[in-house]
């Protein structure tokens, strides 16, 4: 099965990987903007994400080979590759398994170190909401009110959520079985691998996701990455301050 995604402009390819209960979605305004540099943009829903495919399995090699199929499909040889968070992951994954195919690679706020399961109130909240008992939006907002305070956040999760037949609301996201594997998405990457092109971590600096610490572990993987933070900005650094952080990853691709 080939992933969902929205395709902006025409040029060189530059494909973006959203992050945890994110979808294609979140990109499209930066999208355009590097659509409009004269790339052709691909925003792509990763499995158990967005308008792509459900599926019992989950972990970044399997993402990575998601990615590498639709490539195929799409005929892209070499692209400028972003990934957040999660698509962080998948991207370094991707890059250290398919050198030849990236030209360049910006990760946004994610090290290729471990993280320990830290969604857990997001899930709770999530599975909270039974779609029987349902019958409009304002429900399903009023339910997730109770375990989610960051108003940032419930319009983030709020996204996820559409209208699967009349009278009938769904989430986008595979809920169940991300939540069932979550131990995943905090995997490091594998020791060992590198890829060695140009490489660009881009961290929020109210964020705590890459600290000053993991710049070694960064540079074992990724012997040519370049790290930079946003000001401003907390985990979700392009939507906080999105002035920033698209013109830092634009001198990093004219570099």
């Amino acid at each position: 099965m080939i992933l969902h995604s929205q395709i902006l402009g025409e040029g060189k390819p530059f494909i973006i990987l959203h992050g945890l209960l994110g979808m294609s979605d979140n990109w499209k305004t930066l999208g355009r903007k590097f659509a409009e540099l004269g790339y052709e943009v691909h925003l792509v829903d990763q499995r158990n994400h967005g308008r792509s495919f459900h599926s019992e399995e989950f972990s970044y090699e399997l993402m990575a080979n998601d990615l590498k199929h639709y490539c195929e499909e799409h005929r892209i040889e070499n692209c400028v590759l972003m990934g957040h968070s999660m698509g962080g992951k998948t991207a370094m994954q991707f890059a250290v398994s398919n050198a030849n195919m990236v030209d360049r690679l910006i990760v946004a706020d994610i090290g290729p170190k471990k993280y320990p399961k830290h969604h857990q109130d997001i899930f709770k909240a999530l599975l909270s909401v039974d779609f029987t008992q349902v019958e409009s939006r304002d429900d399903v907002e009023e339910i997730l009110s109770e375990y989610i305070h960051s108003t940032g956040v419930k319009l983030f999760l709020m996204k996820n959520l559409y209208w699967k037949e009349k009278g009938e609301l769904e989430f986008r996201a595979n809920v169940k079985v991300l939540n069932e594997q979550i131990e995943e998405v905090g995997k490091p990457l594998a020791q060992g691998l590198k890829y060695e092109g140009p490489t660009f971590f881009l961290g929020g600096e109210e964020s705590g996701y890459i600290e000053p610490m993991d710049e070694l572990l960064i540079h074992q993987h990724f012997p040519n990455a370049r790290i930079d933070w946003v000001s401003n900005a907390g985990h979700w650094l392009h939507a906080e301050n999105p002035s920033e952080y698209f013109q830092k990853v634009v001198t990093f691709l004219n570099e």
